[in-house]
This record gives C-alpha cells, structure tokens and sequence, in this order.
C-alpha cells in the first residue's frame, strides 16, 4: 500500500511540474529565449489566487480569477520588456530575466508583507478517500492528478490538432521556416508566454494549499522545471510530460526510501545519466 501511495504522490508532484516545465519549454525551444522570471509568474499566482480566494470565499473562483490575472501580468510584461530581450544573447536574458525575478520578489514582499500567505484546501475535497480496502488518499490530491492530466491532454489535443499548435509546432521546430511561412511571431510569441504564465498560475493554485505561499517559492521549483525540460528534451511538450512524470516519481521515491543527502541529489543524477545516454533529452522537438 505504501508503493501505491507512493506512486500517486509522485504523479501528483510529476504533473504540477509538468504545468511549470511545458509553458517554460515552449518559451525556449519557440523564443530561444531563457527565461529565470517562469518561477516568479508562479509565485505572483499563488499570491493572487490566495488574495482573490479570501476576497471571493470561493476557492474556484480564486483559481479562475488568479489564472486569468497572472495570464494579463505576463503579457504586459512581455510586451513591455521581454520583447527587447528576444535578439539578444542567451547571457543578456538570464541577467534580465534574474532582474524580474527579484522585483518580482521585492513587489510580492512589499504588497503582501514577508509571512506565508494562507491558502487552504477546499473544503469539499479536505477528506480522505477510500480507493480500495486498506487504502485511502487525501482527496484533493486526487484531484490535483486529475487536473494536470485534464490539463495535460488539453494542451496536448490544442498543439497536435488545432492551427495554432500547428504554429507553435513549427516554431519549437525551425523559427526561421515558421517566420517564411508566414506565421505572426509578435502575437505568438506573447500567446505562448501568456499560456506559459497561466500554466504556472494554475501549479500554484494546486500546490498552494499543500506547500507554503511565501516569498520566494518560485526559486526551487524553477530549477526542478528546468531539470525536467533538460530530461525531457527543449521544446517538446511530450518531453515535458514524460520527463516531469519521470523527475516526480524519483523524487518522491528518493526521499521515502533513502537518506535526505542522497534523495536530493538523485534528480540529477538522472539527468546527468539520460543526457550521457541521449544528449539532446528524451523527446527532443524535431527539427
């Protein structure tokens, strides 16, 4: 019973990454563009859902509201100053991307005071549920799996089997034939980003109850995204699952089964053994 546990809590931690890892994998493999302020546009979600869950009572309407709002910030963000960064080098976008991320940091401390914000689990998912004899799991985790495979599979079917994935496809792919073709890079370019941000909108309205909001939140997490894109592979939403999925099982078995100093650092040695064996990720976007 403890294995089964075990494993949903890694696809229910696999899939919230997931929701990080494919709006930042988009951003780099269409804009060629990294970008350090991904965790920050979690962080500002968490915050606003939190905010407009009290303000609401309804932690429904909270997400909704939040997902929406996060979603207009990153567009007047990236027509406001990412745009000037996407013709320049890969250095000039970490270091004003690392920028955002501590105004976004400074602006989160200053609007909403430096202690944890309290978001809570719904209180029609607060209880357990019984799967089987013998076992029961916290309902709301339950359904965190059930959002991030909905999820998943929506941005699945939209990139696969709609015109605008075909876009997008074309631009993870080979930039320079997608802008021959045709294709309007400037509003693809702010509709990805804005998916992106409401995608990490969304992961801190899941994680919010169960992890801290705070200050902050979006640093580690954002390095665990970007493990998850290596593994998986730059610009491949499958990559993102597989390896978001792959990156959330070990991790959650590495810190049941062995001391905290080596679950840790397991993570990446995953990475470093799947880049040893495939270089360019599991499901590199083809090119």
């Amino acid at each position: 019973m403890l294995i089964v546990e075990q494993l949903l809590n890694g696809l229910q931690w696999g899939l919230m990454l997931f929701l990080l890892a494919a709006g930042l994998t988009l951003v780099f493999g269409i804009m060629d563009m990294i970008n350090l302020a991904h965790g920050s546009l979690y962080m500002v979600g968490a915050y606003l859902i939190a905010t407009l869950t009290s303000v609401t009572g309804s932690w429904v309407t909270g997400v909704l509201l939040g997902v929406v709002s996060t979603a207009a910030l990153a567009v007047l963000l990236e027509v406001s100053v990412l745009r000037r960064l996407y013709q320049r080098d890969h250095l000039s976008q970490v270091l004003g991307t690392f920028a955002i991320l501590l105004m976004c940091n400074e602006a989160v401390r200053i609007i909403w005071g430096p202690q944890p914000l309290p978001l809570n689990t719904p209180q029609a998912l607060s209880g357990p549920v019984q799967l089987w004899p013998g076992l029961t799991y916290p309902a709301y985790r339950l359904f965190i799996i059930g959002v991030g495979l909905a999820v998943a599979l929506a941005l699945y079917w939209a990139v696969t089997r709609t015109r605008l994935g075909m876009q997008v496809r074309a631009g993870a792919a080979n930039r320079e034939m997608a802008l021959a073709m045709g294709v309007n890079v400037p509003r693809l370019f702010t509709g990805v980003f804005a998916l992106g941000a409401a995608l990490c909108a969304i992961a801190g309205g899941m994680l919010g109850p169960l992890l801290s909001v705070q200050v902050g939140m979006g640093e580690n997490i954002l390095i665990l995204a970007f493990v998850v894109i290596v593994i998986g592979g730059i610009g491949s939403i499958r990559g993102a699952f597989m390896g978001a999925v792959l990156v959330g099982l070990v991790d959650t078995a590495g810190r049941t089964l062995l001391p905290m100093t080596v679950a840790s650092i397991l993570i990446y040695v995953l990475m470093a053994a799947v880049l040893f064996w495939k270089p360019q990720g599991l499901f590199p976007a083809r090119g």
